[in-house]
């Protein structure tokens, strides 16, 4: 135990109180609902456009790659997804640090930009020319989107707590809850169009509409400074603060394994699971969505009653489990089940860890936030890929090599165990992920409870 609480001591400041501890006390604007809804439609925007790149992504890779690149479409379109991701983790460490210097109007206006500009080159992508022209227009839109994306985490988390200092929890998960409903929204609109024998570039398009409204929104208000600004923390001392604190760093690399079980998993459903459970993968994220959506809200009582380390370290178990039973899926009702436990154990991590980081060093501001959403955004960009090669090489290897899968036909029932097979290597590894969490939310949580006492 005196190991423990030695550790935490040579980590520095890992602070954990009763509601209030850490914060700074802020008056809020006369707008703030409005401030806050804008907030909510930006990142509602961010949920659509993921969903709809997770939903056309198979669409996309039958019509740019399976033809020309058939072994290695897989992580050609992994790392087209993921590059979304590149894009939200770049924009987010350069805007956190700048949010009181360009100004959260500024930087939510540029948010909205991206997302007319990102699905716009994602279009012209299939028109692009050869191989390498289509494939670099595609990962370009798609990092373009993600600006917007990188763009508005930047901004609405440090506004929300600067705002609601006294519930960072509780209102973040709020404004968290409307990344799920953009991902209903997003998957039953791939539901609807390609039912209706759209295409994905309808879909795309679909992105800029939400855009074009938060733009219009966005001019007509004031957005406030962040928290630190407010207090009076010099721009330097916020750069310098998480630098003054070895134990803030462990938040950032927890981020990192909390974002690769959410996350990469949900952008990784159309393309592995279609083939494999009887129904669109889509439908999953959608379903998982809305549990996420109701569940957020209850994160405020939840977060009062065992803490937030201990919040996240219960939601580890249902997390593991879930993506353990995804990968031996067959069938809409094992998926079903499984996708309900995955969605109860992740639906509170990306929220709660950035309150968590919010109300224990509230002096790096909109600095530390950043610093978390950007090891998140990171984590997928560079795990999303790895998948996509676990599942290029799990499906070529149960083939009995790249020349019998090429033999395959689509839809037949050999093709059909090649990628049940490679969907069930890939969710299995992913599985890992929480285990681990499941032993690092357990010591923080005890390094903290043995500080407190």
């Amino acid at each position: 135990m005196r190991t423990w609480v030695s550790c935490a001591r040579c980590w520095g400041s890992i602070k954990h109180g009763k509601r209030g501890r850490g914060t700074m006390t802020t008056t809020r604007p006369a707008n703030h609902r409005a401030i806050f809804w804008i907030s909510v439609l930006a990142l509602f925007t961010a949920a659509v456009a993921n969903a709809i790149r997770s939903g056309a992504s198979e669409a996309m890779k039958l019509e740019l790659f399976d033809a020309t690149h058939g072994a290695s479409s897989g992580e050609l379109i992994a790392t087209a997804l993921g590059n979304a991701f590149l894009g939200f983790a770049i924009s987010l460490l350069v805007i956190s640090p700048l949010l009181d210097k360009i100004g959260a109007k500024r930087i939510i206006l540029f948010a909205a930009a991206c997302f007319v500009a990102g699905p716009a080159l994602i279009l012209f992508a299939p028109s692009a020319g050869g191989f390498d022209a289509i494939n670099t227009a595609l990962n370009a839109g798609m990092i373009l989107t993600g600006f917007g994306w990188g763009a508005t985490e930047g901004s609405i988390n440090a506004i929300t707590t600067t705002m609601y200092a006294e519930d960072k929890t509780g209102k973040l998960n709020v404004l968290h809850a409307w990344w799920p409903a953009g991902m209903i929204v997003g998957g039953l609109l791939c539901v609807a169009l390609f039912g209706a024998g759209l295409g994905w570039r309808a879909l795309i398009a679909l992105i800029m509409l939400p855009g074009i409204v938060l733009a219009i929104w966005a001019m007509r208000h004031e957005f406030p400074q962040t928290e630190s600004t407010v207090a009076g923390v010099p721009f330097g001392e916020m750069l310098a603060e998480p630098f003054r604190h070895a134990g803030f760093w462990i938040f950032p690399a927890i981020m990192f394994l909390t974002a690769s079980t959410e996350l990469a998993p949900g952008a990784w459903v159309q393309v592995a699971l279609t083939e494999t459970v009887g129904m669109q993968g889509v439908l999953l994220n959608v379903y998982v969505a809305a549990i996420m959506f109701a569940m957020r809200h209850f994160a405020g009582p939840l977060e009062h009653k065992f803490s937030d380390m201990g919040l996240l370290w219960m939601s580890t178990v249902p997390a593991g489990l879930g993506l353990f039973l995804l990968a031996t899926a067959n069938s809409p009702v094992t998926a079903l089940v499984a996708a309900t436990l995955w969605a109860f154990g992740v639906c509170f991590m990306w929220p709660t860890m950035l309150a968590a980081i919010a109300r224990r060093y509230p002096r790096s501001g909109s600095w530390g936030i950043g610093i978390v959403n950007f090891s998140g955004a990171l984590a997928i960009y560079l795990v999303l890929p790895q998948i996509g090669k676990i599942y290029d090489h799990a499906k070529i290897e149960k083939a009995g090599g790249q020349a019998a899968f090429e033999a395959l036909q689509p839809g037949s029932a050999g093709m059909h165990e090649v990628l049940v097979h490679a969907a069930e290597v890939s969710f299995k590894t992913i599985s890992i992920i929480p285990v681990v969490l499941f032993f690092i939310f357990g010591a923080v949580r005890l390094v903290e409870r043995n500080r407190k006492n």
